[in-house]
């Protein structure tokens, strides 16, 4: 069983999905982030919803992609193969809670890849105005699974720019994962698999036990931007992507890193990179957009 660019363009089933003020806290307080943004609702404009949450909108389609996969021409049987690879996120607005959100999504490029095909998944979320919330581009690897052609839809991908000169001063922030954030995060985000939360289930699988999850490892990265990048304003990040290569284990730390920084007009283009406890990078090529005005 392969797959082939004759797949690209082919679009999901409409989610709608009501996000509340209290998911949209939860998320924030699973990744220990206590913005103000997130809880003080006395603020003028009351509060908004973590960036990061945009993932968590999304994951219903990925976590029942087979309810939502319209036609007979995807091969559900490959599913088991598929691992979480790449994560491009635009942020047109703030989610704001309880708004509801429509999401539409299609087949956005088929890629062979040496470890097997990798699918990108773009997701449009709008409000009930039409207005643009967010655009997402979810990059799953199906391990092992051949693409029958060269592919398709890759040119139409969203591209970052190549790391250059460093301008001022790099950093790196150390955060503790403690043994139970994988559970918190779970709960919080509405992202569910068995890998994070059994230990028997990711030893079957060949894990040396639960992860923690990827998109909690990258919300992790993004709070340390915020805070230090964007003068603590979520408003102000526009662009967050990554590539998922290597696990963070529950119970030990991770190093957020500041790479490179390169500020144009009115813009810093962030490159960031997510070691592992043991010193191995779990989030390579990061790259983060920071509006300057």
């Amino acid at each position: 069983m392969g797959l082939s660019s004759s797949l690209v363009g082919m679009r999901f089933k409409d989610m709608v999905s009501e996000v509340t003020w209290r998911w949209a806290m939860n998320y924030a307080a699973s990744i220990e982030d206590n913005n103000p943004f997130y809880f003080d609702d006395e603020r003028e404009d009351s509060i908004i919803a973590p960036p990061m949450l945009a993932v968590a909108v999304t994951f219903p389609v990925i976590e029942r992609i087979w309810e939502f996969v319209e036609g007979t021409d995807f091969p559900i049987e490959i599913l088991p193969t598929m691992v979480h690879y790449t994560e491009h996120l635009q942020f047109l607005r703030p989610i704001k809670p309880d708004e509801v959100l429509y999401v539409k999504g299609k087949v956005a490029a088929i890629i062979p890849h040496r470890a097997g095909t990798q699918v990108v998944i773009r997701f449009d979320a709008t409000d009930k105005s039409g207005e643009e919330v967010f655009c997402e581009h979810i990059g799953a690897m199906m391990r092992g699974i051949q693409c029958d052609d060269q592919g398709g839809g890759a040119e139409a991908l969203p591209r970052v720019p190549e790391p250059q000169k460093v301008e001022g001063q790099v950093w790196e922030s150390r955060v503790k994962i403690d043994p139970l954030r994988s559970f918190i995060y779970d709960g919080c985000s509405r992202i569910f698999f068995p890998i994070h939360t059994s230990r028997s289930f990711a030893r079957q699988v060949g894990l040396p036990g639960i992860i923690l999850q990827g998109t909690a490892t990258l919300a992790y990265a993004a709070r340390e931007i915020t805070n230090l990048e964007a003068g603590g304003d979520p408003r102000r990040l526009k662009t967050l992507s990554c590539r998922f290569s290597g696990m963070v284990l529950p119970g030990t730390e991770i190093i957020v890193r500041l790479m490179g920084r390169q500020l144009h007009e009115k813009e810093a283009h962030l490159h960031f990179a997510v070691f592992n406890g043991d010193g191995q990078i779990a989030v390579n090529k990061g790259y983060a957009l920071i509006d300057m005005s």
